[in-house]
Order: C-alpha cells, then structure tokens, then sequence
C-alpha cells in the first residue's frame, strides 16, 4: 500500500519541505522536521506485527508518534489521558502493546506501569522514514477504544484503506487540499480530533494549529493569521455563538473561513443560524463514528440545510432499515429508521470479540450503526438519535429526540435540553424534557414548553413531563451523557 502521508514521503510532489506541517501553541514542526522525528522514532519501534500504545496529549509528541508509527506499518492505540485506572487497565491489557510512546514530560499513572516506555523526541530532526513497509489496505492502522455504554470500552480496529477512504472521500466533499490550514482545539484520542484533525492535513500537505485547549480567542487569532478550516463539537459552537452578539472581532474572523465544520453530535438549528446571521457563515455537518470513520457530509459546494449531516460521501452505502432489518422503500423526511452503511470506510471488527464484532454485520456486510435518522426525498439525511437512548415509542408513533430538543433549544428561556423516553401505562412511553433554563429563578413552564414543541413538530411529540436541571451531564466530547441523567 501507498504512503497515507505522500507529502512526508515523496517531497518532491508535496509541499515545500520548510511548509509548517504541525503547530502546537508556540512549538511547531516543518514538513522536513516532522519527516526527521517521525524517522528517528519509527526506527526504534517493534515489527512482527505488535502495537503501540500512545498518551494522546495535545502536544506534538502526539502526533509524530503516531505519524511514526504509521510509516512503520505498527497499529497505534491512543490513550485517553483522562481515562481513569480501570479503563486504562483494561484496555492495556486486552490491547497488550509492546511500547507505550509519551513526551518526555508526561507523568504516567500506575496503571500503565508494566508497559515498557519511549519517550518521544521531537527534536530529533535527523532520522530517515523507512523504506516502503510492506504492509496492505486490511492491515490495522488504529485500534481506538469506544466508550463502553453496556460494558468495558470496545477495541475498534481501524484498517489503512479506511483512513485513507475516509480523508480522500472529505477531500472530494469539502474541496480540501494542501493550501487549506486547519484550526481546532480536539482532543487526539478520539478520530475527528486525531484522524480528520491531524491525519487529514498531513494527507493532503496541508498544516494543522492545534489550539491545545479551545477558546473563541484562539479561534478568531488563527483565523486572522492564515487558518482556513475550523474544526469543532456543538458545545464549541454553542460557546461561539454565545460570544458572538458582543464580540464583533470574533464574527469578523469566523466570517474568513473557508470552512466551518462540526461534528461528533448533532449542532443545534438555533445555533447555526445564529452563527450564519452572524458571520455570513453556515456550518457544514458530517455524520460518522469510531467504526464507521465518515459515513456523511454536507458538501462545501452542495446545498446548505441545517440540521442535516448531509449525503452520503464518495465509496459509502447508506440505508435505513426498520426494527425487523426491512430497508426502508421510500424516504419522505419522515419515517424514522436505523441507519446502516456498508463501504471502503469500515473497521474490521473489534479486538478479541469476534462475538460483538458478528453482531454488528449484517450477513450481507451492512454494519448497524444504532443511530436512528429520517432521510428526505433528495437522500439528505437527519439524525434524530440513538436507538437505545433516543428513539421514543409513544402512542403509536416512532419519535426521534432529537428533533425535540432541536424544538426546545428554539425557546428562548431554554440553555440546554435533552429528551428521553419513560413508561407510560398509556403510551406506552412519555416524552420527558431536561431542560437547563436560561434563568434558574424563572424557568419556562411545563405548558408553555409543550405548547411551543407542538405547534412547531406535531402534537404527539410534545413533552409529558419537564424536568429542570442546573446542567446537563456531557463526556469530553460534549455528548449529553443521558444514561447519567437523575433516575
């Protein structure tokens, strides 16, 4: 298989090799820096086939060790610095890498204690990638942990094929190419931070400014200085768009973006069309997880539609399949199904679990995603949840909470919302809002948020009950964490 970073590895098609690659506040690496580090490290990794584990920090060493790792054919596994002992444990143990590959300052906890350490240096400028490693398409590039909802954390092992099939599929959809630089404040143990925030630059020759922890501040100064993409979570957005009304700097810099892109959960209508009256700006959504990488986007060129995640990308199938696993004939905007994708951009299973990974396929090779979505006429796609947290059955009907809460968020007394489903001996399941008031001492009423959901959806998809709440439980990503919501 071809280099996944042909800048690195054939400069005379890439870029200058005095082009910035990496930046990391105030530390970064040129295109002929990062290929030095990158070497040197690659030629003290292991071969035969083992992995590395590497402590995801957001800091260079996270990325050349990766990058390394890459180039010498050796899976990498990224560690969640936050990750607590158990975790950690757990997954060094069903993962069982031969390094673990850290910045020299990094301070490890006991539970990576019995894996042997490389620190990463940076500064050693003088190595050499390796010659052409004779590794495949099918062969693992990542194995990443997903958070284990039912169960300890699951290892998604992620083939070369489908990083390569992913960034080349989002290059084809948001026209990216090496002039484009990219700014974003993600965290590197998850791929939107790690395989589209840095491994995607790096692929095209383009650069990357990580912002190490994200601020609007941050945001608007790389914008000004040259950085044309953003790349963020809705709870990013959320913060953008409250900032903008009183910061017309901010607005101004957003407004120079080629791209503003967000993922990982569904952003709020409210705040995209904030967002866009504000800077001139839309937001484009794609839609993926760990084990998919990209399925969707909404393409620069394409149509904007907020709310949407867009079309399917280049090389991807996409369908919706009722409970039973019957596709669904016709797409109306409405009839809600269970999104199921087949294509170049799927892992291959998960490690040590042949039995999870048989009940994710179909025996045609559909992978189930979980995620409940309705799909207009024209193949746009709209999520509306989980299907074990976010799918509600009420009096008859299949209700996607999310479309409620994007309802919800339209009110203004309403911060944040989340919606779930409870027994109902009538129903058979009432809808239930969480909702983070814009003003504890005079939160919207119970009625006046059910009247405003019906008028605005359907009746029949109005809250029973209403519950208030200081703050809503997120994951380091910004996902509502509803399994955590009061019992």
């Amino acid at each position: 298989m071809s280099s996944l970073f042909p800048a690195l590895t054939d400069p005379p098609s890439g870029p200058p090799s005095d082009r910035a690659a990496l930046r990391f506040g105030d530390r970064s690496l040129t295109y002929a820096e990062l290929a030095g580090a990158a070497g040197f490290l690659a030629a003290r990794l292991p071969g035969g086939g083992g992995r590395v584990a590497v402590w995801a920090t957001p800091a260079l060493e996270t990325a050349v060790a990766v990058v390394a790792a890459l180039e010498a054919g050796v899976p990498v596994v990224p560690l969640n610095p936050k990750s607590g002992e158990r975790e950690l444990g757990h997954i060094l143990s069903d993962s069982a890498p031969a390094l673990l590959l850290a910045a020299p300052r990094d301070e490890l906890p006991s539970a990576v204690g019995d894996v042997p350490r490389l620190d990463v240096d940076v500064r050693a400028i003088d190595g050499r990638l390796p010659d052409r490693v004779p590794v495949g398409d099918e062969d693992p590039a990542l194995v990443v942990y997903t958070s284990g909802t039912t169960g300890p954390p699951k290892g998604a092992v992620i083939p070369r094929r489908a990083v390569a099939a992913t960034l080349d599929a989002l290059a084809d959809a948001w026209g990216w190419t090496g002039d484009d630089v990219l700014v974003h404040g993600l965290p590197l143990f998850h791929v939107h931070g790690l395989v589209l925030g840095v491994l995607g630059p790096l692929r095209r020759g383009g650069s990357v400014r990580h912002l190490g922890r994200f601020s609007a501040e941050g945001v608007a100064r790389e914008l000004n200085s040259g950085a044309t993409m953003l790349f963020g979570v809705p709870t990013m957005y959320h913060r953008l768009a409250e900032t903008l009304p009183d910061d017309p700097g901010l607005a101004e810099a957003l407004g120079r973006a080629r791209l503003l892109v967000s993922g990982s959960a569904a952003l709020p209508v409210h705040d995209h069309e904030r967002i866009t009256a504000a800077t001139g700006q839309r937001v484009i959504e794609r839609y993926g997880m760990t084990e998919t990488l990209m399925n969707t986007s909404v393409r620069a060129d394409g149509e904007p539609r907020a709310g949407t995640v867009g079309l399917p990308l280049p090389g991807v199938e996409l369908r919706l399949v009722e409970e039973d696993g019957t596709p669904l004939t016709s797409y109306d905007g409405e009839s809600v199904g269970e999104i199921q994708v087949r294509g170049p951009n799927l892992f291959t299973g998960y490690l040590n679990r042949p039995d999870a990974t048989a009940g994710a396929f179909t025996a045609d090779g559909w992978f189930r995603t979980g995620d409940m979505a309705v799909r207009d006429g024209d193949g746009y796609v709209r999520i509306v949840g989980r299907k074990a947290t976010d799918l509600i059955k009420s009096g008859g009907h299949k209700i996607g909470a999310g479309e409620i809460e994007n309802a919800l968020l339209e009110h203004p007394g309403v911060r944040e919302a989340a919606v779930t489903g409870e027994p109902d001996a009538d129903l058979g399941e009432r809808i239930v809002a969480w909702i983070v008031p814009q003003d504890r001492q005079s939160p919207p009423r119970e009625t006046e948020l059910a009247d405003h959901v019906a008028t605005r959806l359907a009746p029949h998809k109005r809250p029973r009950v209403v519950r208030y709440l200081d703050v809503l439980p997120r994951n380091d990503m910004g996902k509502i964490m509803k399994r955590a919501l009061p019992s």
